[in-house]
């Protein structure tokens, strides 16, 4: 496994973010999908979704329970909501908008309800089908430790576990486990499932795709609350949008592929955010706060 410099990352990842112009039109810096939202888990569809937005992205579609949608929509007029999750045609309803969308991230807000993770099992294979690049955190994450087949060998894939869910996957996947992940345990399980790119969250994040490795040793905030890793999702759904589109495959000039330059790129910015919303609202800092420095933090990492 190659050791990759973080900052070599980000360098080549500023090449890769869509310029802004008067000649563009909507949906050139982006049209990301979000799978997920139930009854109970609104926030994390929206979190991962305006995330997108304020990156960047143009246009940020959910496809959430019916139970859901109102909750979401009354959240942001900005998003665009399909309350199709739960329907018994959903794999079709969502699969015709798929070959307008640049990426999908399945699983914030999710649940686990068999009849709607059967459907999203779907979703998964349509958008495979059709090379669309994913983003699986959350209760996505169950779905792949319950049938690991529907992303092994998919290198436009990116798992994004935190320690227990990190812990399920290798352990289903590859041996038993304690302790806290090491790049080595990153590194045999994106090998094991096939070159699929896990972004390991902790203290530091390992960032692995089974060839190269990242870690990221920048502290974050001491804060601990919901929906920090629905921002992370979103973000990293829209930088894999954009470095699938831009960079392809490969290149001469940096051989590190999108889906690893786009974890790394995502996890600097979401802990230069946390960072900053912690240094202001300290104990008090809830995870809206952390959208508010989207802008600041994206304008000092990533200038133009």
């Amino acid at each position: 496994m190659a050791a990759v410099d973080l900052r070599l990352c980000i360098q080549r990842f500023r090449t890769l973010i869509p310029p802004l112009n008067f000649e563009g039109h909507k949906g050139v810096c982006g049209r990301i999908g979000i799978v997920g939202g139930s009854k109970d888990y609104t926030g994390a569809p929206y979190f991962a979704a305006i995330s997108t937005l304020l990156v960047g992205a143009d246009l940020a579609h959910v496809f959430c329970s019916a139970d859901s949608s109102s909750v979401i929509k009354a959240f942001c007029p900005e998003l665009i909501v399909h309350p199709v999750l739960d329907a018994s045609n959903a794999v079709a309803e969502i699969s015709q908008w798929l070959p307008r969308l640049h990426a999908l991230v399945i699983g914030p807000g999710l649940g686990r309800d068999p009849a709607i993770l059967q459907n999203v099992a779907g979703v998964i294979n349509e958008a495979k089908s059709r090379e669309i690049p994913l983003v699986v955190d959350a209760d996505g994450l169950h779905l792949i430790n319950t049938d690991p087949s529907l992303i092994r060998n998919y290198r436009q894939a990116i798992l994004t576990p935190n320690s227990v869910e990190f812990q399920r996957l290798y352990e289903a996947n590859c041996d038993p486990f304690s302790g806290s992940a090491s790049a080595l345990h990153v590194e045999q399980l994106a090998r094991t499932l096939g070159n699929v790119t896990i972004m390991a969250k902790g203290q530091n994040e390992f960032i692995s795709d089974g060839i190269h490795a990242v870690v990221n040793t920048q502290r974050g905030c001491p804060r601990r609350i919901g929906g920090q890793g629905d921002i992370l999702s979103g973000v990293t759904g829209a930088f894999l949008a954009w470095t699938s589109q831009r960079s392809g495959a490969s290149s001469h000039d940096h051989p590190v592929g999108p889906a690893l330059l786009a974890g790394a790129a995502a996890s600097v910015l979401v802990r230069e955010c946390a960072t900053a919303a912690f240094l202001k609202r300290r104990r008090s800092m809830i995870t809206s706060h952390m959208l508010d420095e989207i802008q600041g933090s994206f304008e000092k990492l990533f200038p133009e």
